[in-house]
């Protein structure tokens, strides 16, 4: 089933074939497959491509989340997973997206830590050059000094920097998303697109189908 929304949800960090099958029959846009060894939701790209392969016959799309992810990953992920976008969640610049689009042939999803609006700013160098921008919130471990981890962590940030915001694509907005708070984040970011990991899970990178259901829905009522 696809959404009827005019917004469109990406779930991440997927690993069960259940959480798969809750983004699909929720009507998720995106699924997202992460490949960086110090999540609690990494994969091997085998692995993934076995979870992705109802998806084939839906209209959802496959995204591979990477971090600063070097030619011979790029190259692995697109023999196995085949993935639709390749997410670049680390701090690649302009020509390294531009390189990710060309050697994979898939869309390229650049991510932006956030926590003012000179981080929304820098967006601008990669608007055209990314299929889509995201702008997740800026982690903070317990001594405020950064987090190991540049998503999923449940942290978040001022969605109103967002708010009259154009690119030439839509846009994601990523960062503490919950079924809850949603719709709430949707109308104060205006982002047309939204990503949650953290929000819908039970545990660090246990998915809840249920919640996975439950943020799609209220997607849909927005």
């Amino acid at each position: 089933m696809t959404s009827t929304s005019r917004f469109g949800a990406k779930i991440c960090g997927l690993s069960t074939p259940e959480s798969v099958a809750a983004a699909v029959a929720g009507g998720a846009a995106y699924v997202g497959f992460v490949f960086f060894a110090r999540s609690p939701r990494n994969l091997d790209p085998e692995a993934a491509a076995r979870l992705a392969a109802p998806l084939r016959q839906s209209p959802v799309k496959t995204v591979a989340v990477t971090v600063n992810p070097d030619d011979a990953l790029i190259d692995r992920l697109m023999a196995t997973l085949k993935p639709d976008l390749i997410q670049a969640h680390g701090k690649e610049t302009p020509a390294r997206v531009r390189e990710i689009a060309q050697r994979s042939g898939a869309g390229v999803i650049k991510a932006f830590s956030v926590s003012s609006a000179a981080d929304v700013d820098q967006a601008r160098a990669f608007d055209g050059v990314a299929q889509h921008l995201m702008f997740d919130a800026r982690p903070i471990d317990v001594n405020g000094e950064g987090s190991a981890l540049p998503g999923g962590t449940g942290a978040r940030f001022d969605w109103s920097l967002l708010e009259g915001r154009r690119f030439s694509r839509p846009h994601f907005l990523a960062g503490g998303l919950d079924p809850w708070n949603v719709a709430e984040a949707i109308r104060a970011s205006g982002a047309p697109l939204v990503d949650v990991s953290s929000g819908v899970e039970r545990g660090p990178g246990l998915k809840d189908p249920a919640l996975i259901t439950a943020f799609l829905d209220a997607v849909k009522r927005v």
